[in-house]
């Protein structure tokens, strides 16, 4: 159960960052760095977090044409990180070309490549966001449309909300990576998103790995923070 949360770390310098990821070695084994860390420290946002023992889902979402993102990917490649994401609007060649850029970025520096993870839809986008950019289908549609062409470029699995977690486990298979955003604890707001679960909701439906970040990050003490979600995720999968 807690190798399958990834705790994102959204604080706004690599600082505060390490005083959260610290009192988390231990339980957690994936952490999530995004934009806002990366964007300000850069590389040295990864290397902090795997010196300290963890797994990094680096969360850039990468979206230009082909060219740009297999460079992107092949530098991300040779940090070391367990995971990149992508946007899978930017079609197929753009997909196919940031897994060979990971592929050969982890060779070069003699890492393992990192999984390529396809973002469908944006957990803050409900139906009629959607429709504010020109997409007529429903988030839902709009998730397996691209979900679909995802698996055609080869990528190692989807970010999706937990509600589109079970179709994308039927759809991509059992060996995919479904990884789903927007999951809240029981009781925690969830003011930025708009397609929301519980862990263990999350879980239940197909997720490989669920992201956490204020529920854990947010708490008094992130490590019991954590812990508790360990704990109510795995008495409701043994039941």
């Amino acid at each position: 159960m807690r190798d399958r949360i990834i705790v994102a770390l959204d604080q706004p310098d690599l600082d505060s960052a390490l005083v959260c990821a610290r009192s988390l070695v231990g339980h957690a084994r994936w952490v999530k760095v995004g934009m806002t860390l990366y964007y300000r420290e850069g590389p040295a946002a990864v290397a902090a977090m795997r010196d300290l023992g963890f797994d990094v889902f680096l969360d850039l979402k990468l979206h230009d044409i082909p060219h740009q993102v297999e460079g992107a990917a092949r530098a991300i490649g040779a940090l070391g990180a367990g995971m990149l994401t992508l946007h899978a609007s930017g079609g197929a060649d753009m997909m196919e070309a940031a897994v060979r850029g990971a592929r050969a970025g982890a060779a070069d520096a003699g890492m393992p490549a990192p999984a390529v993870i396809a973002v469908t839809v944006l957990t803050s986008m409900d139906a009629e966001a959607l429709a504010s950019v020109g997409v007529a289908d429903s988030p839902a549609d709009q998730v397996v449309g691209l979900a679909a062409l995802a698996r055609t470029a080869g990528v190692d699995g989807v970010v999706c909300s937990p509600q589109e977690a079970a179709e994308m486990r039927a759809l991509l298979g059992p060996d995919a990576l479904v990884v789903t955003p927007g999951v809240r604890p029981a009781g925690s707001e969830s003011a930025d998103q708009s397609r929301v679960a519980t862990p263990a909701a999350a879980l239940a439906a197909g997720a490989s790995h669920i992201v956490v970040g204020r529920p854990i990050t947010g708490a008094t003490d992130p490590a019991i923070a954590f812990e508790k979600i360990v704990h109510d995720g795995q008495e409701n999968a043994d039941r």
